[in-house]
This record gives C-alpha cells, structure tokens and sequence, in this order.
C-alpha cells in the first residue's frame, strides 16, 4: 500500500476542486514579490465589475493592469491596512470603487448578486513556491480572486509525521517578514493538518507562534466528549476541515461574518470549529422551523462564548427563510457583562461598518422600548428593564431572537415572564385559547383580556425563540431551554464539555491541584448557665463563633500566607494573584485586616491585599463598606467599580471576597484560591472556575480548601464536567397537588381569591393609589391573615413554605407548559399577595458568643492531590410536589449541644492544643486586670498590663506543662503568636466581665 504524504494532498485537492468549489491551479503566475497571483486579479475585477474598470482604465491611460496592481499592493502596504477589510469594504481608486471578493446573497432574489458570487475565482494551489529569497514550498494554498488566504501543512502519521512536525515547520521555514506570511496583509489562517487531527492560527509569529486546536471532539461536534476527533467510516478523522470549513461557501462565509480584527488585543479571531458548529447548526435549525423554539447551549468557561453569542446575533439578525422572508424583527441579548456589550458592538461594525445596528441600552427602560419599537435589529440589555416597559412594546405579528447570556433559574421569575409578555405576540395566542374554550369572542377585548394576556405569556411562544447559554445548567434550566429526548429525559442543543476545554488546553483544570485541611476544635461553656436551645441554630451559632474566632483566623492567615510567599508570588512570572473566598462579610473583614497585619508584622514588600462586599458591616462598633478599606498606593480610596482594574495592576496581588467576584470574574493572573466557606453545587463549580482562565507564563492553578472536602468538590463538578442531564422533565400537575395540599389548611375561600384577583386585572400594571387599590387589597387579605395566625406553629410554618414553594413552582411551570386555567392563575396571584404579607418567620438565631470559649484547636492537611472527575454525564432530578417541610429542630441543653458538636468537630489533643485557653482563663481570674481593660483602650492595656503579665501566666504555664515548655522554649515565635492572637479577645472578655470584679485587687 502507497501511503507517501502526497497522496492525502491529491485527497484533499480533489474534494475541494470537485465538490469544495475551488479550481486546480493550472497554469497560474504566482509573483512572489507582491504575493498575489496578478491575473487572477485583473481577471476578476474585468469580469464582475466591467463599468468600473472601463472608468478606471479611461482615467490612468496606459497600462491599466500594472497600474492597478501596483496600487492594490501599495495600498496593504500601509501599515494602518489589513486585507480583511479590504475585502469586505473594497478600495477606491481614481473615483472608481472596486470590490475584491463578493458575498454570497442573503436572499435569492438579486439574480445578479448570485452571478457576481458565482463570478470569484476561487483557486487551490499545491506546492507553492512562495519566497523570492529561497526554493520553500507550501503544501496548499487557497486564494481568492488572487489574493492568498489560507495555507495547509500537511502531514501523514503513516511517513512518521503529525500536525507537531507542522507546527514546528510554520514556526521555525516559515519567516513572518516574508510578505505572504505578514501579519494581516495576505494569508488570513494557517492549518497543519494530519490524518487524525488540526490546529490553527492567524499569526505567524516564529517560535512563539501559538497553535489552537481545531477538532470536532471526540465525539463530534456538539456532544459529549474530550479532544481529538472521532473515528469515521468515510474518508479521514480530519475530512470535516476540507468538507465542512474550506468549501467554497462555508469559507467565504467565515471571512465575511466570522473573522474579527481586535485591535487592542493585536490578535486576528478566526472562529473554532465549535463556534462555527453551534452557530451553524443553530442557524439552519431557525430557517427550518422558524420561531417558537428554545436553545440551550452548554458550552464550558473558556469556549469563547462572548464571540460565539456575537457571531450568532448577527446571522440571526439576517437570518431568511426559504421563501427569503425575514425570520427575527429584533435579536435582542439579555446579558449583565460591559465586556459583552464593547465587544458586540466592535465584531458587529466590522461585519457591516454601519453604525447603529447594535443598540446598547444603558439609560433607561424608555431607550429599550423605543428600540423594540423602532425594529432596532440587536437590542443589548438586562434582564430588569423589562417589567418597566412590557405593556409599551408593540409586538404583535413580529418575532423576536433572545440570546440569554449565562441563563439560569431567574429566566423563570416575574422579570423574565415581563420579558415574553413585552414580547409575545398575544393576539395568536388568544385564537389559540379561543380555539381551545371555543370561545370566538375572545380574539376581541374584553373584561378578561387583561388576565388572557398574562396567561398568553405561559409556555413556549410562537413568536420568541430563546438561545440561553451557560456551562453550568440547573435543572429549571433545562426543562426551560433544553431539548426533549426520546426517554423523556432534557439536554442541551449543542455541548461543548468542560472535559474537552481542558484537553483542548483553552482552561486550566483548577482540581489537579487541590489540597484540603480539616479543623479540629473544642468549645468549652465558660458559663454556669445552661440554656435549652434549638440544637440547628445552637450548632450554626457554635460554628460561626469558632470560625470568627481570632486564633482561629490568624491560624488559617498563617497557612494562606504562607503558601503565598512560597509558591504562589513565583508563578506566572512573579504576576501571580491569589483570592480567598469568606462566609460572611464579617470574615471578609476580619481577614483582611488579619492580612494586614501579617504584612506589617514580616515587613513585607511587593504584597497588599483589598476586599470586596456588598453594602456595609459592622464589627466592635465600627462600620466597614469596601471603599472605605481598600486604599491604593496614593492613599485614595478604591471604588466599587474601579477595584477589578486595581487589582489587575502589580500594586495587589491577593483579594479577599464574601460573594462578590464568585461568577463572571474574569482575571488570568488569579492563580490561587483560599476556600474558607461551604461550597455546593453550581457554586462550587462557578467559584472554582475563576481560576481557570489561561494566560502566558500560567500552567496550572492551585486551591487550598479549609472547609469543604475533595468528595465534596469531586460531587458538585461531576454533573458539569461532560453533559448535564435532567432525567425527566417536572410534571405540570405538581402544581395542582401542592394546592390540593394549601386547600387542606383552610386558610382562604374562592372570595378571598375572586377578590384579589379583580382588584388585579383591573389594574396589573401597579396599584393605582387615588382609588385606593392598595388599601383594597390590605383589606381583602385581613381574613386570610387571621385564620393563618389562629393556626399553632408548625402548621403555620408548614403553610407558608408550601405558599412560597407553590409561588416558585408555578413561575416555573408556567413556562414551560401553557395551561390555561384561569382559576388556578388567579390562585397564582392571590398566593403571590398573600405569601408577602403573612408575618415572616425569619431566621432567629441565637446569641451564645459570652457563653463559649474555644478549649483546643487544631488545623491539620486531609488531601493533597488531584481530584478525579468521571467522563460520564450528570444527571439531575426533576422537581416534585412536596409539604415544604420545617426547619425546626428537637432543644437541648447547651452543655449537651456543645458536647455533641465536640464529638463531630474534635479529635486526640494534646496539651499544647489547650494552653492558650488556660491563658486566656489565667487573665480573667485576675481582677486587676479587669479593671484595667476597663478603664484603658486595646493599646494601652496591651503595653500597661497585658504584655508583662503575659510572661508571668506563660512561666507558670511552663512549669505545668512541660511538653509547652520545651516547645515554646525551641521556637520563640511560638509565644509571640499566641500572645498576639489573644490579645483583643482577652481584652473584650475581661471589659464585659460582670462588674462585680471592680475594685479589687
């Protein structure tokens, strides 16, 4: 068998010229001087643009063609030009405008728009020898109407060679100041390709020429599945890059609607083959059906999904039927992210270089109603603008794309049925409704349009199609966007795993390097009192005083601090940034300062640390916000919204956070995560992920866990590291259970509900005060009210979580099914009034902090390793009816509770474990010292009283104890610590010490 390389070169060459619609080189005069083939050129413009030729060669006299091609080349010659503009935007010479490629027609109904498409001279050549400077060949080159576009390597595992001998072939024989291989002025991609796999750039660079991969999956495009390609059973593994990426259509497409120039970034963006599937596919599913459906993409952190939603707007936003009407008046993407909106608009005006077709909402609710109304043809906006607007928007007898940027479960709360009630085209569905009750009349206004219009908002829409994208999908995600298998069970309309981001190498696996510890504690009552508690709240009260303690905090300041000096300063060059993830503000705070603290102690340089919260909190009597904390290198304070950009400069380098920056961070240099709070699920993986975004210089990431543990963190990343599955969708029927159940209590009659619901639809927008709707609806509630307040407590509780559960439920299903039951919606909407005025429950907790004291503590590794995730797909279950439960919980002593908690929370100590507690005892039998505390502040009581009398108990202790002795006396650094650590809570303890000690001595 002959299995020389140039027999995969002939297969190439002979699908793309007999099916690919590219011609064989023939004769062609390539000139390597100007690196175009000059004929091809002359050829194409003499043809397609006859008029304009015979202008120009009327106005430059003699020889025409030199003079033209000596222009086209001068012209990309400047270095403010690139050829993909020149090939959408064309030049002007002479007063003549020429075009150098033409487009293939959105419609077919300019017959001589498809001639001039049909009009490009699309030309494979093999073996190019390219360079005035030596004899060098390329395996395959494609051009356009003369002008060199695309370049192949080929490579053949059969002779020994792969897509890495390309790679380094391109790198090391191709020179980029070779005009054919200069950046942005001829050759747009280049491909090495072997009989298995492809990789990709747009840039030659030399040895830093970096190389994307270019594969379908090991699955195919859009399924489940890591790197690499599937096996076939017709032509090659690779066969899709010929077949479905360079054919004529396809790859003119690409140059037209696809490849971005970033400036800022210097970096031209071809698509990855999964951004051209997902679009492609997504775009032929929309001609085919038309509007009505729901997409869900799941595509992992790091598929570029920013591009992928602004390629997508784009092609829908022209998007035609077969009959060459305009399927979407409007696309309009819902998204938070400023990033998202600069970047659309700037890959947008490169398609068209029409301002305006992108409208940014950023003022008010007004501006997006208006550009609905206006038929603008991509409205970017949120989510939250919507309820404002949704009876101004004039949608009747239009369709509407809706890109959903990181969908999730509040696509199914009040804003976003507001969204499809602007939206939806309510006149088609009430013939639907009419058709259904055979009530003919109803298609005409009436006293109940008003409530057909909400429930017209139900369910999928005929006129909405929704595109949601995330990598993480819930289960109310899925029912809402994904697709219905044959087994009942949802998933997603196209997959791009998080399993083959990694492989692929586009984000780092942040679980390689994982490492947890594990606390061991004991509390001891300090106190004779013994009061009987909720054992919940008590053990959540417990855990929170011992995870605000400050040994507790330094301990874990010194574990963090120290691995930063040692490990994560050095990485990514010296540039490398660390996060720690709190529980609370207040642990937010107090870290910080702990931080502070370390830094000013060890007198180190080059290392500052900021935090970020929300709000205000308050702590020993002083109120934080995060502006007033953080303060940059000139003594200014860091705002809100300037804190991302601070922290991406060398002045900071560790960030401390309580919520904030968990989602939709996105820093490469963050290279180091500190967990210190309970991570589940979707939280987990989307607070994990902040790590993994790529950059020069970083290869791996590294996290270090004080509270949850690697079986924790391998369940919650298992259902999103392939596919996300929801078994079976929700029944629609839950809901009539869960009422059947709020029946049950007897709480509300069919008045009550009859009542509030007119008082509604007489007016939905809001209340109208000068008719007094809210004291109406006040007044309406007041029996329901009653009945729930003469119920006892646990049925009360068990009501008002099965209200809000139903309240929750019943927004869910009613986009996903439309039901039509008018007596149930009214229900809906008495429920809704009801649940917001029944006397909360709140979450009470209880105050024990002057009743504890932390008896031992120790802080011990668990894991180090690498957690293991299963290329398997996830599987979430569906919602079902419930009672709502209770959140209450047996009493018990204290002294039990806190014995309990030692059991779970303890393990072997030693005496060194406990000396600090006994310390801590030593100073509040001394009155002395409580007076002292008392009559001073924090730093006078440390230097009058607390550092000599230290020394004195730290003897006495010694003497006692000889395994401390011996410790302390070996490591100096040891009493210092412990002596620090303890300071202010000592103080605190002996200043709210019962009075009784004052005076004596």
């Amino acid at each position: 068998m002959d299995t020389k390389e140039v027999h995969f070169e002939e297969a190439i060459e002979n699908w793309l010229t007999s099916k690919g619609g590219w011609i064989k080189a023939g004769s062609v005069q390539y000139d390597r001087d100007k690196a175009i083939i000059p004929g091809d050129l002359i050829s194409f413009i003499k043809t397609t643009q006859p008029k304009a030729w015979k202008k120009y060669a009327f106005a430059v006299g003699n020889f025409p063609e030199d003079t033209f091609i000596k222009f086209f080349v001068g012209v990309l010659a400047r270095s403010d030009e690139n050829i993909l503009d020149v090939l959408r935007k064309g030049l002007k010479t002479q007063g003549v405008h020429f075009d150098f490629v033409y487009w293939k027609p959105e419609t077919g109904i300019n017959e001589e728009n498809l001639a001039r498409y049909e009009g490009n001279i699309l030309r494979c050549v093999r073996q190019l020898h390219y360079s005035s400077e030596n004899e060098n060949s390329l395996d395959m080159t494609l051009f356009v109407n003369g002008i060199p576009l695309v370049v192949l390597e080929l490579k053949n595992q059969l002779t020994g060679q792969s897509i890495e001998n390309g790679k380094k072939q391109f790198r090391e024989d191709r020179s980029p100041e070779d005009l054919l291989f200069k950046f942005r002025k001829r050759v747009l991609v280049y491909f090495t390709v072997d009989l298995y796999e492809a990789a990709m750039t747009t840039r030659l660079a030399g040895k830093s020429t970096y190389f994307m991969p270019f594969n379908q999956g090991s699955n195919g495009a859009g399924e489940v599945g890591g790197a690499g390609n599937p096996q076939t059973t017709e032509g090659f593994p690779t066969s899709y890059l010929w077949e479905k990426v360079l054919n004529k259509d396809t790859l003119l497409e690409i140059f037209q609607k696809y490849m971005v120039y970033d400036e800022d970034k210097d970096i031209m963006i071809f698509p990855r083959y999964h951004q051209l599937d997902v679009v492609t596919k997504l775009v032929e599913d929309v001609r085919k059906r038309g509007s009505g459906k729901n997409y869900l993409i799941q595509h992992s952190a790091g598929s570029g999904k920013s591009n992928s939603i602004a390629w997508l707007a784009y092609r829908l936003a022209g998007l035609h039927n077969d009959k060459d009407e305009k399927i979407f008046r409007s696309v309009i993407v819902v998204t938070d992210r400023r990033v998202l909106d600069q970047q659309l608009q700037n890959t947008i005006f490169q398609f068209d270089h029409v301002p305006g077709v992108v409208e940014k909402i950023d003022k008010n609710s007004i501006q997006l109603r208006d550009a609905i109304n206006d038929g603008k043809k991509i409205i970017i906006t949120t989510l939250q603008k919507f309820p404002v607007i949704f009876k101004e928007v004039h949608s009747e007898h239009y369709r509407f794309a809706i890109i959903v940027d990181e969908a999730h479960s509040s696509q199914t709360g009040m804003a976003a049925r507001k969204l499809k009630q602007a939206l939806t085209d309510k006149e088609a569905i009430l013939e639907e409704y009419a058709r259904i009750e055979g009530e003919e009349e109803a298609a005409r206004k009436d006293d109940e349009d008003k409530l057909l219009d909400e429930l017209a908002t139900q369910g999928k829409q005929p006129n909405l199609s929704f595109f949601a994208f995330t990598a993480t999908p819930k289960l109310k995600t899925l029912q809402l966007f994904g697709e219905l298998q044959e087994d009942k069970s949802y998933r997603a309309f196209h997959i791009y795993s998080m399993q083959q981001a990694i492989e692929e190498g586009f984000i780092l696996d942040v679980l390689k390097h994982y490492m947890t510890y594990k606390m061991y504690y004991g509390i001891l009552k300090k106190s004779p009192e013994n009061p009987e508690l909720d054992n919940g709240k008590a053990i959540a009260a417990i855990k929170n005083f011992e995870s605000l303690h400050p040994h507790n905090i330094s301990q874990k300041v010194e574990v963090i601090m120290d691995h930063f000096l040692r490990v994560t300063r050095y990485k990514i060059g010296g540039h490398a940034k660390a996060m720690i993830v709190t529980a609370s503000r207040l642990h937010a705070v107090r870290y910080l300062f702990a931080i502070r603290e370390y830094i000013k102690k060890h007198n180190l340089e080059k290392v500052d640390v900021l935090v970020a919260f929300s709000g205000k909190i308050e702590d020993n009597g002083i109120t934080y916000t995060e502006p007033s904390i953080n303060i940059d290198k000139k003594g200014e304070s860091i705002s809100e919204k300037a804190l991302p950009d601070v922290f991406k400069t060398d002045d900071f380098n560790i960030l401390v956070v309580a919520e904030k920056y968990q989602t939709g961070f996105d820093e490469p240099l963050l290279h180091t995560m500190f967990v210190d709070k309970k991570l589940d699920g979707v939280k987990a993986v989307q607070t994990l992920s902040r790590l993994n975004r790529t950059c020069k210089g970083k290869d791996d990431t590294f996290v270090l866990d004080f509270v949850n543990s690697a079986e924790d963190i391998q369940k919650a990343f298992q259902p999103y590291y392939q596919a996300t599955l929801l078994e079976e969708g929700t029944d629609p029927d839950v809901i009539y259970r869960m009422k059947d159940k709020l029946d049950s209590f007897g709480i509300y009659g069919p008045k009550d509900i009859e009542d509030v619901a007119k008082l509604f639809f007489a007016n939905p927008e809001g209340y109208d005060s000068s008719h007094g709707d809210m004291a109406k609806l006040t007044n309406i509630l007041i029996p329901s009210i009653g009945r729930y307040n003469a119920m006892d407590k646990e049925k009360r509780d068990k009501f008002r979580m099965l209200l809000a559960r139903f309240d929750r439920v019943y927004s869910f299903v009613t986009q996903i099914a439309r039901m039509f039951d008018k007596e149930l919606h009214c229900f809906s909407i008495y429920a809704h009034f009801l649940l917001k005025v029944l006397p909360k429950k709140g979450k009470s907790s209880v105050n024990i902090q002057d009743l504890l004291n932390l008896e031992y503590y120790k802080l011990k590794q668990d894991f180090n390793g690498t957690i293991t995730l299963n290329p398997e797909t996830g599987t979430l279950k569906p919602i079902r009816g419930g009672d709502g439960g209770t959140t209450d919980h047996p009493k018990s002593p204290l002294d039990k509770i806190i014995e309990n908690v030692n059991k779970r929370y303890g393990t072997h100590f030693t005496e060194m474990d406990k000396v600090f507690s006994q310390l801590t005892g030593d100073f509040l039998n001394d009155k002395k010292a409580v007076n002292f505390a008392k009559s001073n502040n924090l730093e006078m009581f440390i230097k009058g009283y607390y550092e000599t009398k230290f020394g004195e108990f730290l003897f006495n202790r010694f003497k006692q104890n000889k395994e401390f002795g011996e410790m302390t006396m070996n490591h100096p650094e040891i009493i210092q610590q412990i002596m620090e650590t303890l300071a202010s809570e000592i103080y605190n303890a002996l200043r709210n010490k019962n009075n009784e000690n004052e005076g004596d001595e």
